[in-house]
């Protein structure tokens, strides 16, 4: 774990804007105050939620994609700090834990291929998978921001492992991320975690017909533990109805412990890797974390693939405030179980 940085109080404190006879969120947060201690200090903690940044695009990259999602954690983190501290979100209940300083990572994949950068995503996964075990039997709920969707194999393995046993995920996403297990990218982190049995039941809400190949869509319908619901399918031929898709992934994940993964892709207009001009909107993304937040066993809640810059100039700081809007959701509404 040699890439785990721990957030310092000082270093919380530099993103928080102050203003007189207001409270946010950031000066109400947990801190680690030794470094060497984290894991003592991670089980002691009254907290609840564990805040966790992963800024890499190597992901993506592996998996032909446009990087940038290294850029989304830090200002999420900001606008999530800064936030209005209250009764119904008190920071108390959170740990700013810190972030993984991948940049060294970063440095050594701008000069390399697919294949390569495949083998650093591996690696990435080996440091992951232990943080998340471990955050999660300290009986915590993480949330974890930025990166590409192929960190949400190292949160199911690192969940498993806490858990001893196999567990579920809902998914909303334009796409199954379940390609074949040809090194490790973006796009196959769900078909790992299920073939090595860190994954139970999936489901996925929002496919697009266009960006899903037919072998996998062979496979979501021979597999039992493999739900789906495409976005035509709610949007365009009214088939079901958004919530009713949500209340199946839920009912179809129940009786186990569920990470919730919302990958920002999805929602229409959004700097992401794989942006799209039709998608869901934001009102529903926030619908459908505070329905899961609600209603499931929430193990994590992992919110990937978004970004402020991307690699070809691109930019939008407004990802940062959405990213805000779906953590704070999602604790308001679990809070309430």
């Amino acid at each position: 774990m040699t890439h785990l940085r721990i957030a310092a109080r000082s270093y919380i404190d530099s993103l928080i804007n102050k203003r007189p006879n207001e409270t946010k969120l950031g000066e109400q947060v947990n801190a680690i105050h030794n470094n060497e201690n984290w894991e003592e200090e991670l089980i002691e903690s009254a907290a609840k939620y564990v805040l966790l940044g992963i800024p890499e695009d190597i992901g993506v990259r592996a998996n032909y994609g446009l990087g940038g999602t290294n850029t989304l954690w830090e200002p999420a983190l900001k606008a999530i700090l800064n936030v209005q501290n209250t009764n119904a979100l008190d920071g108390a209940s959170i740990l700013l834990l810190g972030d993984f300083d991948f940049r060294d990572l970063m440095q050594q994949s701008l000069k390399m291929d697919v294949m390569q950068l495949r083998e650093l995503v591996a690696k990435i996964d080996e440091e992951v998978a232990p943080v998340i075990e471990k955050i999660v039997a300290a009986r915590k709920i993480p949330i974890i921001i930025g990166g590409g969707h192929n960190n949400a194999y190292p949160l199911l393995q690192g969940l498993s492992m806490a858990k001893n046993g196999s567990v579920n995920c809902i998914n909303l996403d334009a796409h199954s991320d379940f390609r074949i297990m040809e090194g490790r990218h973006s796009g196959n982190g769900f078909h790992y975690a299920k073939q090595r049995g860190y994954l139970n039941r999936y489901t996925v809400i929002g496919l697009h017909q266009n960006y899903n190949a037919q072998n996998i869509i062979d496979q979501f319908v021979i597999d039992i533990d493999l739900l789906h619901f495409f976005y035509e399918d709610i949007f365009l031929h009214h088939k079901y109805s958004f919530d009713d898709c949500v209340k199946a992934a839920i009912t179809h994940t129940s009786g186990r412990s569920t990470g919730i993964e919302l990958d920002l892709d999805c929602i229409e207009h959004t700097l992401s890797s794989a942006a799209t001009p039709c998608g869901i909107t934001s009102l529903q993304a926030r619908q459908y974390i505070t329905t899961c937040a609600n209603s499931v066993d929430a193990a994590y809640l992992h919110i990937p693939e978004g970004a402020v810059h991307l690699r070809n100039g691109k930019e939008d700081t407004y990802t940062a405030k959405l990213v805000a809007y779906l953590v704070t959701d999602f604790i308001r509404a679990n809070n309430v179980l």
